[in-house]
């Protein structure tokens, strides 16, 4: 193992390794990709495995990491797995069925970090986004405190050792933070986060709170039909990262993740490509300088590549909020 892939310490008392690897392709991708890429990321060390429902490819990365587990790369408790509560199943009672259902899918006995995919609430089924006879996707309201103490109750029954939030905004964190008979904070809040959208603002409320953040879409994007804005600039292309990169002899897309990595925030580095899943661990093996740190924070241009515009007049759409 490098010696320099750091855990930080939740505020639960568990450590989450500072790079993971994120397992989401788009829907043309075989699902055995998921399996071999997840395998060869162990192979070159990452130890920090990021998965959901969503993705629909939890056996296949389950597989990846039992399979590592029986050839001797690694221990179960070496590998650090995150699985997301999907949005239909954010009514309380459905929280442990679809935690317990992954974990099935998985074969595995626990996850080490659990947490709620999105704040807005979808009709439940099985279904990942329902819709109806206009092709419109199908709202549910529930009020995610009573989500949050059934995470509580997952922890409690030792189905997953940490429970966190995806895509909030503060003031829904705070909505939590400030629930009445509050057991467990969130370890973590995972959002979109790149040198065009630094989040700034949220990484310090999440700071003062012992909230850890959580980047995804750390490259900019992949260009998913449905998902992202077609329209926007390519992250990787900028040339201020460039010139970065240049002169570190580095990748513009090692640099945005190192970027990550020098401000406390835990990264995930999502990639299917398998030279560049090798490339991806020399990120601990560089140093950016102040200087660079400093560009790098001036590219910050509220660009959110992964913005939902189909879910935005859900009444918990999180991305109306400046952070």
């Amino acid at each position: 193992m490098n010696p320099k892939y750091q855990r930080v310490k939740l505020n639960d008392g568990h450590f989450i390794p500072i790079l993971g690897f994120g397992t989401y392709a788009p829907e043309e991708v075989p699902k055995s990709e998921a399996l071999e890429v997840t395998q060869l990321a162990i192979e070159v060390g990452f130890r920090h495995i990021d998965c959901a429902h969503l993705y629909q490819n939890e056996g296949q990365v389950g597989q990846a990491i039992r399979s590592k587990i029986a050839d001797g790369t690694v221990k179960r408790e070496d590998i650090f797995y995150t699985s997301k509560l999907w949005s239909t199943f954010l009514q309380p009672e459905l929280v442990r069925p679809a935690l317990e259902k992954s974990l099935k899918n998985l074969q595995l006995d626990y996850v080490d970090l659990y947490i709620i995919h999105f704040p807005l609430a979808l009709k439940p089924g099985e279904e990942l986004f329902p819709k109806d006879e206009n092709g419109k996707v199908i709202y549910d309201s529930v009020d995610f405190c009573r989500t949050w103490e059934a995470l509580e109750t997952c922890k409690d029954a030792g189905l997953t050792k940490s429970i966190g939030v995806s895509n909030f905004n503060h003031k829904q964190l705070e909505k939590i933070l400030n629930k009445p008979g509050l057991k467990y904070k969130p370890v973590c809040n995972q959002v979109e986060c790149h040198p065009y959208l630094n989040q700034n603002k949220l990484l310090e409320f999440c700071k003062s709170h012992d909230i850890v953040l959580v980047a995804y879409g750390a490259l900019g994007s992949q260009r998913l039909k449905n998902w992202v804005n077609p329209n926007y600039p390519i992250l990787l292309e900028d040339p201020v990262l460039c010139a970065i990169a240049k002169k570190h002899k580095q990748t513009p897309a090692l640099v945005a993740l190192r970027y990550q990595i020098q401000r406390g925030v835990v990264v995930l580095a999502k990639s299917y490509n398998r030279k560049r899943i090798k490339e991806n661990m020399q990120v601990l093996d560089f140093e950016l300088t102040p200087e660079d740190m400093k560009a790098i924070d001036g590219l910050n241009s509220n660009i959110r590549y992964y913005d939902l515009v189909f879910l935005a007049d859900h009444p918990d759409y999180p991305f109306s909020e400046e952070y």
